[in-house]
């Protein structure tokens, strides 16, 4: 497979697999899109390791075979050929791909029942999954300062997580340290306040830089929507970032905010 149909498979499904960053993507220059699409593709094909089988063996050798091409790309060899992984190669270096591994190892998690250990487990787990991605993405691309973009991270993984809850509880996990209505409220606001603040320095990110955060900003009807009524989260009945962001990120983008 050439370089092009490479290029093109990792879009098709992040098309298929994360609609969000496709359109946040796709409202980038072709440059960034050369970055973002084998990155985020790279995100999917992690994030789905573990729930393609029930077998925890075999979920763990799918992590470990992407941790294994992270140590690939950081030992600047040679690197397994593959639609994802080849294309990945060629636009990180060996601090993104450590970044990666260490996010392909946070989603073991995912494969079993244990509930989070506490505050400090979960907040890492999101800074290690949402919260690398979005660096990796960012530093690739342009200057960015790293807490800015972490941050901002932090309020999209927790909408996106808020709106997994019932998927997650439906496959026997404990997704919420405290799933009461007060807890997922306290959650969300925390959602939205790192959203603020990252958005209060959002000149720390360059414009080219930009599109690696494109997509955050959907995160802000989801957290509100779960702030206003937290009984919403269960139930499945939190707005669509996709549709409900429609109009928002084209706009955003022309007036290159996020």
């Amino acid at each position: 497979m050439s370089g092009d149909a490479d290029f093109n498979a990792c879009a098709a499904l992040v098309e298929r697999g994360d609609p969000l960053r496709f359109r946040a993507v796709m409202a980038a220059p072709l440059a960034a899109r050369r970055v973002l699409f084998p990155l985020y593709a790279f995100n999917i094909e992690v994030a789905r390791a573990p729930w393609v089988t029930q077998e925890a063996m075999i979920a763990e050798m799918r992590l470990q075979w992407w941790r294994d091409v992270c140590e690939e790309i950081g030992a600047g060899g040679p690197v397994r050929r593959h639609e994802v992984a080849s294309p990945l190669a060629a636009v990180m270096d060996a601090d993104s791909a450590a970044l990666l591994d260490e996010l392909a190892a946070a989603r073991r998690w995912d494969i079993y029942r244990d509930p989070f250990e506490d505050e400090a487990h979960f907040a890492r787990y999101l800074d290690q999954t949402a919260g690398n991605l979005a660096w990796v993405a960012a530093k690739t691309l342009g200057p960015a300062e790293e807490q800015v973009v972490r941050d901002a991270a932090f309020a999209s993984g927790v909408a996106a997580w808020l709106a997994a809850i019932p998927a997650l509880e439906e496959r026997g996990r404990v997704p919420l340290l405290d799933g009461t209505a007060a807890g997922v409220r306290a959650l969300a606001q925390e959602g939205l306040d790192r959203l603020a603040k990252a958005r209060a320095r959002r000149r720390a990110v360059s414009a080219a830089a930009r599109p690696a955060v494109y997509h955050v900003g959907a995160a802000a009807a989801v957290l509100k929507a779960a702030v206003a009524d937290p009984m919403a989260v269960a139930e499945g009945g939190l707005p669509d970032p996709v549709e409900s962001d429609r109009i928002g990120l084209p706009l955003r983008v022309f007036a290159g905010r996020w």
